[in-house]
């Protein structure tokens, strides 16, 4: 096994990590331009018709039949610069099941690092060997490092599957990347809001308290139901969304007090003086007025919260006060 020292991710690359981390949510909305760059930056048809195939073993066949919906409405109109790649053949292990195990016995003991018998439940275990690495990594139109890269971003937009995650991290470095690529791969899916895995939607970047953030915020206005008449308690509601890692300055809510609904990813609250509070969705933090506080991403993950503000009385205003530290962040 060769390994490609240092790698960088290609725009290729990227284009299939994008749309494979976009059909493991089921998010056909933004699958489709994806799909779109991904064939205008070198995805060839079958190699996107082979990841998708390949996804259903990870992602089951209704989403790996959806993305090949939007592959096939896409097509309808072909752009003259999409390439079909290579012609599709049938793998000869297909038609001997000895060969087709075999292979799979082996891609298995390459990508765990060592040979792999799941004995505690024998049919997964010849699914994996025959099926997942015999069969599907029979086909040609994926090297076995782009299998990988294709595994790794469709199990990142996946919810309840770290064990697995981390198995293909290491799986994909054992299959030809670099481990540099690998987690170029993962910063970039992060940073891109491909991992969010949210209903809410990003929104557009908060440059106007940008100095009030380490880190990159995006806004999302929550349009209001009818409050009837009379002046409003309950302020506007606006969706934040914090990259990994970011976070906003300490601050006082005056002449209101703060909630936050947390409703994706997972984050961090904490108020002066006290122990931070981690958070995850459904969480609802009531922040009375006149508390120092802040607010943010986890270092690993996406974060989003609802916030709104609910009147006490006097006038309304933040003050803005030091940003967190990385010594007080990193340190959670």
């Amino acid at each position: 096994m060769m390994t490609m020292q240092g790698q960088s991710l290609t725009e290729r690359q990227k284009g299939l990590a994008a749309c494979a981390c976009l059909m493991a949510q089921g998010d056909l909305e933004r699958l489709e331009p994806s799909v779109r760059t991904a064939l205008d930056n070198g995805v060839t048809i079958n190699e996107l018709k082979e990841a998708f195939s390949q996804l259903y073993a990870y992602t089951g066949f209704p989403r790996s039949l959806n993305a090949l919906g939007v592959l096939s409405k896409v097509l309808e109109n072909k752009q003259e610069n999409w390439q079909e790649g290579k012609p599709w053949t049938r793998p000869a292990e297909w038609d001997n099941a000895k060969a087709a195990y075999e292979l799979g016995k082996k891609n298995q003991t390459q990508l765990s690092g060592r040979p792999f018998d799941y004995n505690f439940c024998p049919q997964d275990d010849y699914y994996l060997k025959s099926h997942l690495f015999g069969d599907i990594f029979a086909g040609d139109q994926l090297n076995a490092a782009d299998r990988e890269i294709v595994t790794v971003a469709a199990l990142s937009g996946l919810n309840g599957v770290a064990p697995q995650l981390a198995a293909h991290k290491q799986g994909a470095v054992n299959m030809g990347n670099s481990q540099e690529l690998v987690d170029e791969l993962c910063t970039w899916l992060d940073h891109e809001g491909y991992t969010l895995r949210s209903g809410f939607p990003k929104g557009v970047a908060n440059t106007g308290y940008a100095q009030y953030f380490i880190g990159d915020s995006y806004l999302s206005p929550i349009q209001p139901a009818n409050l009837g008449e009379g002046e409003a308690t309950v302020l506007p509601t606006v969706n934040v969304t914090f990259e990994p890692g970011c976070r906003n300055n300490w601050h006082i809510h005056h002449g209101a007090r703060q909630v936050l609904i947390c409703v994706s990813g997972k984050g961090w609250y904490q108020e002066w003086g006290k122990a931070p509070i981690a958070l995850t969705s459904g969480m609802i933090i009531d922040i009375p007025e006149g508390v120092k506080h802040w607010h943010g991403a986890q270092k690993d993950s996406w974060f989003q919260h609802l916030t709104t503000h609910v009147k006490t009385g006097g006038e309304e205003s933040n003050e803005w006060l030091e940003p967190v530290t990385d010594e007080i962040y990193n340190a959670l």
